[in-house]
């Protein structure tokens, strides 16, 4: 791995989502190189991804990571009217702008997006990497998930208490967050609480749709025909034996690796494994010819 004085070193970029809403993004590497997409879960933001794009840029791919509406830096909707298929739009977008097929790396909500838009727009990608998510899910462990975004409405009264509140809903991590990686995930607000970055307006639309889709998801999954990797943690409580042996007899190219000692935040939990099998994976792959418009997205000259 490179110094990190001679580290890929990211450039931020905007991206148009649906009905021109404005997505945040950055990229590491060169902007010719092969494209690897990266696409986070619910809740979370691009930099959920620095550690592996970066790594990844090194080695010589092109790695763009985007916050999803709501999220992050990008835009949210002033009516607050979230729908998954808006999601599901603004991903397609994104990858319609590379001058060739990236590859996609999608987490959670991110990996199920990806499995929809090219399971239903095919060919978008050239490959799917699946980061813990199955077609159908575990409910329980989902709503674990979503008990934990609902739980502090009201914020926090500075970094120390965030970091308390993560480190009990993860407390298999020995590490707590730093400052720096939890500035970026809450945003300041006029009371002087800090409140997650995610726009709380999502929570109630997003989570109900899901099981709505799933008969969408598992058609989906039948039209894949790109090489596809599911990682999954090995003890997840999102997705289990079941759901994985369900999703290889619709995709049944697909191969599967259970990342050991890793839940449901298999990127957080086991970075360096993590990181390894993708990589691992994307030299299996063939390289896609140019095909329309480069870099992805456009730069704009603020510091990552």
């Amino acid at each position: 791995m490179d110094s990190p004085a001679s580290a890929p070193v990211a450039t931020r970029c905007l991206f148009a989502g649906h009905g021109g809403l404005v997505l945040a993004g950055e990229r590491f590497g060169d902007a010719d190189a092969p494209p690897v997409l990266f696409a986070h879960g619910f809740g979370q933001t691009r930099h959920a991804w620095r550690t592996t794009a970066a790594r990844l840029a090194a080695a010589g791919w092109q790695c763009v990571s985007f916050d999803a509406r709501g999220h992050g830096e990008s835009g949210h909707l002033a009516d607050g009217d979230y729908h998954l298929q808006q999601f599901a739009d603004d991903l397609a977008g994104v990858a319609r702008t590379f001058a060739r097929p990236p590859v996609l790396v999608g987490a959670s909500m991110g990996g199920l997006l990806g499995l929809l838009v090219e399971g239903e727009q095919a060919p978008l990608f050239a490959a799917l990497v699946l980061v813990d998510c199955t077609p159908r899910w575990e409910p329980q462990g989902v709503a674990r998930i979503l008990a934990f975004m609902q739980a502090h409405p009201q914020g926090f009264a500075d970094l120390d208490e965030a970091a308390a509140a993560i480190a009990a809903f993860l407390p298999h991590r020995s590490e707590r967050k730093s400052s720096g990686r939890l500035r970026s995930l809450l945003v300041p607000h006029a009371d002087g609480r800090l409140r997650w970055h995610w726009d709380p307006r999502m929570l109630g639309p997003v989570a109900s749709e899901g099981e709505r889709h799933q008969p969408r998801l598992f058609a989906a999954a039948r039209s894949i025909r790109v090489p596809t990797l599911l990682l999954s943690g090995g003890a997840s409580d999102v997705v289990s034996p079941e759901t994985i042996d369900e999703f290889l007899a619709l995709v049944p190219h697909a191969r599967h690796v259970a990342v050991a000692d890793a839940t449901h935040m298999v990127v957080g939990d086991r970075n360096d494994s993590f990181t390894h099998h993708v990589e691992e994976f994307l030299r299996t792959l063939p390289p896609a010819p140019r095909s329309g418009p480069a870099p992805a997205g456009r730069a704009v000259p603020s510091p990552a």
